[in-house]
């Protein structure tokens, strides 16, 4: 280790003090985004679902499986407990009566708490127009980001250069966003929403509308007959994501009940990822015990699109890239060159505690994908349409949930039928109020191929991979609590940089110690072995390797009074592999949060360290940021971070965020490189946010 670093904590008197709501949302927000192990995210659905429950707690009394699935708080089995209950006793009394749920305990009653009441009215169903305009609410939000330093892209360079090299970007280096939102409960949403990436032109040039993207949807849910409607842009999800789901999903993690996936049918879009939706109408119809959800979607994708010599007029794609940037001639080149239709059916029986689903996909493409053929791809999928076919299964018994879905995909290469099979079963135990226990089995096919989908997987695909994963949460007492996970996985073909079938596991264990509402500590040991392509290869044969990565972590939470938080965290990676010397890294953050009362001003600011061999020792953590803005920066080389991010209510209507933050490294001259390369050892960022709510 380069740096030994100590850090001193004071721990005042505790005090029993009342959770703050809108925490509750940021440490939900911290836990699913440091799952996902990327720095380009998107969480607004799930902040939004929250925010909005935040400020419309949902009456228990009323609540359906639905309601209560879109808070992402509680498991099956405690959904199923509460119904059950209501079933056997009627309408509850007070929130107090939750603890006499079986399967309910005091930490999720807590957790629940600030997004719940209990009422013996009963919701009106019925929406009226004049009640909606009244009671509905209205958000505008800008968002303006500039780019602080000067980047290599951006050079100044006549026309004539920039009409014909690939070495520069069209736009200025300012991002801007905008979304204009009507919402109404969770019944009624109409939005649009648009983004300019930095690099981008505006209203000129290859966008001459303004931003590089746009997005619209009208969304209405609650009927009796019509369950959900969505218009525009929205997002499908069913099963476990084998079939179709077209949003994030929760990946590997502390809390075990997160690796199964909880469908909600059709969601508006709200996000600007610029690939994972869907643009057309769904529709999801109830009858009884019986929905049908279908939906139909045409948009444009950005692909490289090839001439094919031996037929005059034949286009094919070779690629399809899904960075959503047009800033330089290659990638404006390749800006909606291919046409995709998607429609599907998705049928489902619910009766109790037991689901059944089946459901039909269709993907289309105006041009085959050809792709040119490599080992390690030699399975995906070619050709212009393709088919899948899937059932799944939820079933919840007492203490025991159980779930699954199978897909079969089906689509002609050559004249010859291909596709493969993927499938998952688990079961999540509630053993007692204090013990559950989680297994999951999945096998999915080399040759199984469907594009949007999101199954329980460590190698980020639907694709060439089987697995067994184990977990338990073990609550030893009202202080003290223990996570751990293994997961075992092989993958039958080759991967990118992985020349060879392949295994490896993943195991992590956490302890948590949290005595009251105002301190929680947490120790984290991840163990991590995959199998990747030596760095000694001839090339002529590559031979793979074992590579372990083991992550350390210690998180310290600490309210020091009702308006001040601190939050101190030390992770350090080891990573080992036996063509390369040893690496490792360390980091430390160190938080300050302050949230008066009397003024409507927040501030979070960090200061951390770090110091890590290479980009393979990153670490990722993540930042405090303004509304439904996401930042998990990866961590490496040597340097430090800093950030100040401020709100503030200015009036009844309007708030303000603004953030600064900088890296400096002490080991670099120049950071990134080709045209994202800045010269000398400082990458700021800024934004600059607004509200407006009527």
């Amino acid at each position: 280790m380069k740096y030994f670093f100590c850090l001193i904590f004071v721990f005042p008197s505790f005090v029993l003090l009342s959770q703050d709501k809108t925490e509750i949302i940021q440490q939900r927000i911290e836990f699913i985004s440091e799952q996902l192990q990327t720095e380009d995210i998107d969480l607004t659905n799930i902040t939004l679902q929250l925010n909005y429950y935040f400020a419309h707690p949902l009456n228990l009394n009323s609540a359906t499986i639905e309601d209560l699935e879109e808070l992402t708080l509680l498991s099956a089995v405690q959904i199923n407990d509460l119904l059950l209950h209501r079933k056997r006793f009627g309408k509850l009394i007070s929130k107090y009566e939750l603890q006499s749920l079986k399967y309910w305990d005091l930490q999720t009653i807590e957790l629940l708490a600030p997004f719940i009441y209990v009422d013996d009215k009963l919701d009106n169903i019925h929406i009226s127009f004049k009640e909606a305009l009244k009671q509905g609410k209205f958000e505008w939000f800008l968002r303006y980001q500039p780019t602080l330093e000067d980047k290599a892209g951006y050079a100044d360079v006549p026309d004539s250069i920039m009409e014909t090299s690939n070495n520069f970007y069209h736009g200025n280096s300012d991002r801007y966003y905008s979304r204009f939102r009507y919402t109404y409960k969770t019944n009624i949403s109409i939005g649009v929403t648009a983004e300019k990436d930095p690099g981008e032109q505006f209203f000129r040039g290859a966008q001459k509308n303004g931003f590089d993207f746009y997005s619209f949807h009208a969304y209405y849910k609650g009927g009796k007959y019509i369950k959900s409607f969505a218009l525009g842009d929205y997002q499908i999800q069913i099963g476990q994501g084998l079939n179709m789901w077209s949003s994030y999903a929760f990946g590997k993690s502390a809390d075990i009940s997160t690796m199964k996936r909880t469908a909600m049918p059709i969601r508006p879009y709200t996000s600007v990822d610029e690939n994972r939706y869907m643009r057309g109408a769904a529709i999801d119809f109830g009858f009884g015990n019986f929905s049908l959800l279908t939906f139909a979607s045409v948009k444009n994708v950005d692909a490289v699109t090839i001439a094919d010599s031996s037929i005059e007029d034949l286009e094919f794609v070779s690629t399809i890239n899904l960075s959503g940037m047009h800033r330089t001639n290659s990638e404006i080149d390749k800006q909606n060159g291919l046409q995709e239709y998607i429609g599907g059916l998705n049928l489902r029986y619910q009766n109790n505690g037991l689901k059944l689903g089946l459901a039909a996909v269709y993907q289309g493409y105006n041009k085959d994908f050809n792709k040119e053929i490599r080992p390690y791809n030699q399975y995906d999928f070619r050709g212009k349409e393709n088919f899948s076919f899937s059932g799944d299964y939820n079933y919840i018994y007492k203490n025991v949930n159980l779930f699954g879905e199978v897909s079969k995909n089906i689509y002609n290469q050559n004249d010859t039928t291909k596709g493969g099979l993927a499938m998952v079963h688990g079961a999540l135990i509630f053993l007692d109020p204090r013990l559950s226990i989680g297994m999951l089995y999945r096998r999915y096919d080399k040759d199984y191929n469907t594009f949007y989908n999101a199954g329980f997987s460590e190698g980020g695909k639907t694709q060439n991979e089987n697995g067994l994963y184990t977990g338990l949460n073990f609550k030893l007492n009202k202080a003290w609590s223990l996570s751990s996970y293994v997961d075992l996985f092989h993958f039958s073909w080759m991967k990118y940089l992985v020349d060879a079938p392949s295994s490896g596991h993943e195991f992590l264990i956490q302890q948590t110690y949290k005595p009251n509402k105002i301190l929680k500590i947490y120790a984290r040991y991840r163990q991590q072995l995959r199998q990747k392509n030596s760095r000694d290869s001839d090339n002529t044969i590559t031979e793979i390797e074992d590579v372990l990565q083991r992550n350390y972590r210690i998180n310290f939470d600490y309210k020091v009074n009702k308006y001040i938080k601190i939050k101190s965290r030390v992770e350090y990676v080891t990573i080992n592999r036996p063509s390369n010397t040893p690496e490792d890294g360390i980091i430390l953050t160190q938080d300050f949060i302050y949230k008066p009362k009397s003024i409507p001003f927040n501030l979070a600011i960090r200061y951390a360290l770090f110091d890590t061999d290479s980009y393979d020792t990153r670490i990722y953590t993540y930042e405090n940021n303004a509304l439904y803005a996401f930042s998990v920066p990866s961590y490496y080389y040597q340097g430090s971070r800093a950030y100040v991010l401020v709100r503030y209510k200015l009036r009844r209507h309007l708030d303000i965020w603004m953030r600064y933050g900088v890296f400096l490294y002490n080991n670099r001259q120049s950071i990134s490189s080709g045209l994202e390369e800045i010269k000398g050892n400082r990458r700021s960022d800024f934004i600059l946010q607004l509200r407006f709510t009527f």
